[in-house]
């Protein structure tokens, strides 16, 4: 697993690949957070806080992340590298952990600049530090937890198909679906009592319990049994292709 986890974050840092996402992804905030004029300017909403970041930052990272494991499984077969992996005295779950494990190492290399964002709270408030550290923190942890479940859904996507574009359009769809999709279906209201279990499934109710400062860790147990299944769902994809 090492091998392959040290071999794609070449891939990665070699390049200006992580640097680009890294910066794209702070832009993106930085512009709605504190430039353009919309309901996530902070300056906007007047409050020293971090919530309008933990709202957006799904929303971003829902799209980056399937564009980032796209080419994780897909590529390889694509350029029929995977065959010669295949042949190596590599394991699938070793395969498929080194190049999730290394997304997630970006993953946290492109939100670590956004402690930025916690020092200009910080300086801001009235008095300075007069800032809900505990939420903040918690947030992130809630952040960390959804971008690996994305990425567990990107792997499986990129495993499911040979086509990358492809891949990156499943991976978007069900990111968009479990985020967001089984809260928007629950708002209709339309099944009754089973409209709280439906808001379970998905992704945001549990997401949401973070930002208000809530470790749960039924929510912790929730993000790992989903990313578990999208993991060996993607093993059992390879193990077939092989």
């Amino acid at each position: 697993m090492f091998s392959i986890f040290k071999k794609e974050l070449w891939a990665y840092f070699g390049t200006l690949g992580a640097y680009v996402v890294s910066g794209l992804f702070l832009l993106i905030c930085s512009l709605f957070l504190w430039f353009f004029d919309n309901d996530f300017n902070v300056f906007n909403i007047g409050l020293a806080s971090l919530n309008n970041f933990f709202v957006l930052a799904p929303w971003i990272l829902l799209f980056l992340i399937p564009a980032l494991t796209m080419k994780s499984i897909a590529e390889e077969e694509q350029n029929g590298t995977l065959v010669w992996l295949f042949s190596q005295p590599k394991s699938i779950t070793s395969i498929v952990l080194g190049k999730y494990w290394a997304v997630i190492v970006l993953v946290v290399f492109a939100l670590f600049p956004t402690s930025l964002y916690v020092y200009t709270i910080y300086s801001i408030s009235m008095p300075e530090g007069n800032i809900d550290l505990g939420i903040i923190c918690s947030g992130y942890i809630g952040l960390l937890f959804l971008s690996m479940t994305f990425a567990s859904i990107g792997i499986f996507s990129s495993s499911l198909v040979k086509n990358q574009v492809l891949a990156f359009v499943i991976g978007v769809f069900f990111c968009f679906f479990c985020f967001y999709g089984f809260e928007n279906l629950a708002s209709y209201n339309l099944l009754g009592n089973f409209d709280y279990t439906l808001q379970k499934i998905g992704f945001f109710q549990h997401y949401i319990s973070f930002t208000k400062g809530i470790i749960d860790t039924r929510d912790i147990g929730y993000f790992i049994f989903i990313i578990l299944i999208f993991i060996l769902f993607s093993i059992q994809l390879i193990n077939r292709k092989k």
